[in-house]
């Protein structure tokens, strides 16, 4: 059965901007497959995404990094593709595709004229339950993600910096283990690996289809279930089960040194709610509470008392939230100190602005200014079809719902003042932090 979804967003009124709904139907087919159409007819072209229900936070202990390992073996040939021959083919029609892996995800997608959707369809269902591997493919494809490890990783010390970070704040979750896997763990991954994942979680009933555009809702149903509708579900699959972090008693602070380091920082996360069904007003309060404090390099909190004058702190300040995952998130502080001012000086001038805050409050002109961005950016969001495909996908694979997408906006409008400072106090919790300093190794801070 189809249902419809239109969510007008009415908020266009206060700004002088025109209402705009998500056009938006659901139905599902009875191998479990659940699909997604948003309606968009302004241009003739479709985003077409399958997004599995299935991140590397779902891996194995000891199998690190097969969840982004499968997404690049996946494009390798199927029982009706030859190697590379899918892309090739998206190419030739002239779109686009790729994949991303995530902690809670694994999405592909291709962007075409709204009269290839078939093709893609047709595709992208095959390699469902088609894929097949040699233990060639294994070995080159391997050997690529090393190498990707090499450079987005290895020689970034950034990168390793976070990867460190995220292993203190995540003692027992998943979370805690990269997306891209540790080296010694890929090095290990085998072809036995790969397969029993695919055949595990890539099935209709661990699977949402996004499609997006040009479309009509009665057709996207139908090709759907002449090319999905056919696929056999894997039987027995049960909620996605994690282990639970256990409560953080105790700040955790790390320090590392690199060389390589062109500019030493200070960062800190905080363990903080995520968007939750039904219950979003939490992490709609944090939302606000990231933006006022370090969302704005020349308005927001942290940047107006720490990055200019000539007791300025700090090159940059951010804070940072995102609650848009299946289990706990976190809340973040970063800052770069000027030169000559140390790490702890610049920690120190961090805590000491977070502090005046609770004790202040939020100033009630930038929260209203806050607001009507937020209003404003919710609706021009409308006007990216892949944003809303990604939108939705991404909340459906972390847990969320359809109505909590399109409720979003609503709590985010329903936020105050109060439940901000009260989210505030809940989450700024040095107990429940993790506090890391990346510097030279020379500079001996």
């Amino acid at each position: 059965m189809l249902r419809r979804y239109v969510a007008p967003i009415l908020l266009g009124a206060f700004m002088g901007l025109p209402a705009v709904a998500d056009e938006v139907t659901t139905f599902t087919l009875e191998n479990g497959l659940e699909a997604v159409v948003i309606e968009d007819h302004r241009a003739p072209v479709v985003t077409h995404m399958l997004w599995y229900r299935v991140g590397s936070a779902d891996e194995e202990a000891g199998t690190s990094g097969i969840a982004h390992f499968l997404e690049h073996l996946m494009f390798k040939g199927t029982d009706m593709l030859a190697p590379g021959e899918f892309s090739a083919t998206v190419e030739a029609q002239g779109g686009n595709d790729n994949a991303f892996t995530s902690w809670d995800f694994t999405a592909y997608f291709q962007r075409v004229a709204a009269d290839r959707l078939e093709l893609m369809m047709k595709m992208e269902a095959n390699r469902m339950r088609g894929l097949i591997l040699s233990e060639e493919d294994v070995r080159t494809e391997r050997g690529v993600i090393l190498e990707e490890r090499n450079q987005r990783t290895d020689s970034d010390p950034g990168a390793l910096f976070g990867e460190q970070r995220r292993a203190a704040q995540y003692m027992n979750h998943r979370y805690g283990v990269p997306i891209i896997g540790w080296r010694h763990e890929i090095e290990d991954l085998s072809r036995e690996d790969a397969l029993a994942f695919y055949q595990k979680y890539y099935a209709p009933n661990n699977a949402i289809l996004i499609v997006a555009g040009d479309v009509d809702p009665e057709q996207v149903k139908a090709l759907a279930e002449t090319y999905y509708g056919p696929i056999a579900p894997t039987p027995g699959l049960t909620e996605r089960l994690r282990p639970a972090e256990p409560p953080q008693l105790a700040e955790r602070r790390l320090k590392m040194t690199d060389p390589r380091v062109a500019q030493p920082y200070v960062i800190r996360t905080y363990i903080a709610p995520e968007r939750n069904p039904g219950d979003q007003a939490q992490a709609a309060a944090l939302t606000y509470l990231a933006e006022l404090l370090g969302g704005n390099g020349t308005t927001s909190v942290l940047a107006k008392a720490l990055q200019f004058g000539e007791g300025a702190k700090a090159v940059y300040t951010s804070a940072f939230y995102d609650g848009t995952s299946l289990d706990l998130s976190n809340f973040g502080f970063a800052i770069v100190p000027v030169p000559g001012v140390s790490l702890q000086e610049a920690e120190d001038a961090m805590d000491g602005v977070i502090a005046s805050f609770l004790e202040e409050g939020v100033d009630p002109a930038a929260f209203e200014r806050l607001k009507r961005q937020l209003r404003a950016d919710e609706i021009y969001a409308r006007d990216d079809v892949d944003g809303l495909a990604r939108r939705y996908g991404q909340a459906l694979t972390s847990g969320l719902t359809v109505a909590d997408v399109q409720d979003w906006a609503t709590v985010l409008q329903a936020v105050t003042p109060e439940d901000v400072m009260n989210a505030a106090r809940a989450v700024l919790d040095r107990n429940k932090a993790v506090t890391g300093w990346l510097m030279r190794e020379e500079a001996g801070q």
